[in-house]
């Protein structure tokens, strides 16, 4: 077999692993996704009318529901590459990777297998988050066949970008613990950009925070492919984000991974 196949064998086999761990292991992954369905529930039908009011689209619940559905479904992106940034780092001090390391195998297969499962679970919270939003009342009448593809990439580009951020931070991290502190700014990020009121709304002092970030241009990329409307110049920077955060994340994991253990 050539090297390409063989590391496309590898890691389809450490793609299975990861699955059958998450299949096994349940409870971080929903523990992960109940936090945006919480806060979706809680904005919405707490704070609908009032935030809707906020930004001017008068007490209309529906109308906010429209505007929060993009940040809520990147911050369940967010939160759900946390768990691989815990798995990663059981990997690495639980044995498993020097049991690896003396193997036959493609060596990068291993990251691959975690960045293409996260990538997987993100897509699968995100519809299962999305069907809520629904339920509740979203709709998104007048985006087209391609916004809708166009949106769906960049979720998968951003679940992408975030995930090799996430390996890296599980592979500097002594321990589970450890990797899940390191990485809740993928939680709190979204907190701080124009996933609930629009940047404009906000303070002067604090709107630097919230407009160079990651976050806010790609949230208010997929608020326009969602709903149909304008994106400006916001497509352009969260491309940029998500290959600039991609390409750092990548080669910061292969570094750390391929560092020869102390």
């Amino acid at each position: 077999m050539s090297s390409f196949s063989l590391a496309v064998r590898d890691s389809t086999t450490m793609l299975r692993r990861n699955l059958l761990h998450a299949r096994r292991y349940p409870s971080l992954t929903l523990n992960l996704l109940l936090t945006p369905i919480m806060l979706l529930l809680l904005f919405v039908y707490i704070f609908g009318d009032v935030m809707s009011a906020g930004i001017g689209g008068g007490a209309d619940r529906s109308a906010y529901i429209a505007y929060v559905v993009p940040g809520i479904l990147l911050m369940t992106v967010g939160g759900t590459v946390v768990g691989t940034a815990v798995s990663v780092s059981n990997d690495m001090t639980e044995g498993i990777i020097d049991r690896f390391r003396t193997m036959a195998i493609h060596r990068g297969s291993v990251l691959i297998g975690h960045v293409v499962g996260s990538v997987l679970q993100c897509v699968m919270s995100v519809v299962l988050v999305g069907a809520v939003a629904v339920a509740i009342g979203f709709r998104s009448t007048d985006a087209t066949a391609l916004e809708w593809l166009a949106a769906l990439g960049l979720l998968v580009l951003f679940a992408t970008a975030l995930t090799w951020i996430a390996v890296g931070m599980g592979l500097i991290s002594p321990n589970a613990e450890a990797a899940s502190n390191n990485a809740m700014p993928m939680i709190l990020l979204p907190l701080l950009s124009s996933a609930f009121v629009p940047v404009d709304a906000m303070p002067g002092w604090f709107r630097p925070i919230a407009e160079y970030q990651p976050f806010t241009p790609v949230i208010e990329t997929l608020r326009g492919l969602l709903l149909g409307s304008g994106i400006g110049h916001n497509g352009w920077l969260a491309v940029l984000w998500c290959l600039g955060l991609a390409v750092l994340g990548y080669f910061w994991s292969a570094a750390k991974f391929n560092r020869d253990p102390k």
